[in-house]
């Protein structure tokens, strides 16, 4: 079984389209500040529960990092973290009282039966996941796969040495790397060579086609004629782990406020639990896009 744990931009709804046409229906979703002030984050949840049909199960997690003041990235994906040509993300009144995310993951966590997986997808800052392992080790330990889309094994992208979900907690994620469970990281490096242009956008719906022509103009404003793909990249690690080449490696994140703020160094080591995605399928970016061509339930 799966949980998803989401700032929920636009590549974080991809990556839960795919999720939804391989029929995989996370038991929970937890919500992390991140791209977008935390109320953001919540009203793009809502908003793409009702746009696209999901009925994804929502929780509140962390609206802000373990230790530093929040930092959003919305300078580069606009004030609702998420970018648009066009149409937009239904507003959905946000006064419904959300459950907290950490008791409903605890409890996801123990139910687990001999023999039943509980991998966590997480998509953004590792706040929820690192108070999980503090308040709850023991529940922690149960999960059988963590495969986290931040990091980056060269250049940054928020900075020039870090990437974006790495520097939005660095604490956080220094605690998971060192918590010794199965940590999947697929890396800034490996998402960069998963490219797509706009010769390359399927046909679909006209929300989708707007949003994901936002999601291109980050890099198009840039000089760039193609845009990585990040969070659908690691949905597939998750899906399809074998056609992923993984490196074992010990993971070192700098916690030191200045320049290299955020970084994260990778030394391979054969006994390491975390594991570096160093290769992902050649058509990696073409399944992605297909996900976003089939048809789908729109909820207006």
């Amino acid at each position: 079984m799966l949980w998803v744990d989401t700032d929920f931009g636009f590549d974080d709804l991809w990556a839960l389209l795919i999720l939804k046409t391989r029929d995989v229906a996370p038991a929970g979703v937890s919500l992390v500040a991140g791209n977008a002030p935390f109320s953001q984050v919540t009203a793009n949840a809502l908003g793409a529960n009702l746009a696209y049909g999901l009925s994804l199960p929502l929780f509140v997690g962390a609206d802000r990092p373990l230790v530093r003041e929040a930092e959003t990235a919305t300078a580069i994906l606009g004030p609702k973290g998420m970018r648009s040509l066009g149409q937009e993300l239904p507003e959905v009144p946000s006064d419904a009282d959300l459950p907290p995310a950490l008791p409903a993951l605890i409890n996801w966590l123990e139910s687990a039966r001999e023999g039943e997986t509980r991998d966590i997808l997480a998509l953004g800052p590792l706040t929820n996941i690192a108070r999980l392992i503090e308040v709850a080790p023991e529940a922690a330990a149960k999960i059988t796969r963590l495969v986290w889309m931040g990091g980056s094994n060269g250049p940054g992208n928020h900075t020039p040495h870090a990437e974006y979900n790495a520097f939005a907690d660095p604490e956080a994620v220094s605690i998971v790397a060192q918590s010794g469970l199965p940590f999947d990281v697929i890396d800034l490096t490996l998402c960069r060579k998963v490219q797509f242009t706009a010769a390359d956008c399927p046909s679909c719906d006209q929300l989708t086609a707007d949003l994901l022509g936002g999601y291109l103009q980050i890099a198009q404003e840039r000089g760039r004629e193609s845009m990585s793909i990040y969070d659908p990249v690691a949905a597939f690690a998750h899906l399809d782990p074998a056609s992923f080449v993984f490196l074992p490696a010990h993971m070192h994140v700098t916690t030191e406020r200045g320049s290299h703020y955020g970084a994260t160094h990778f030394d391979p080591t054969s006994t390491s639990r975390t594991r570096l995605a160093t290769a992902a399928p050649a058509d990696l970016s073409g399944q992605c896009l297909g996900a976003l061509s089939q048809d789908r339930n729109h909820g207006h």
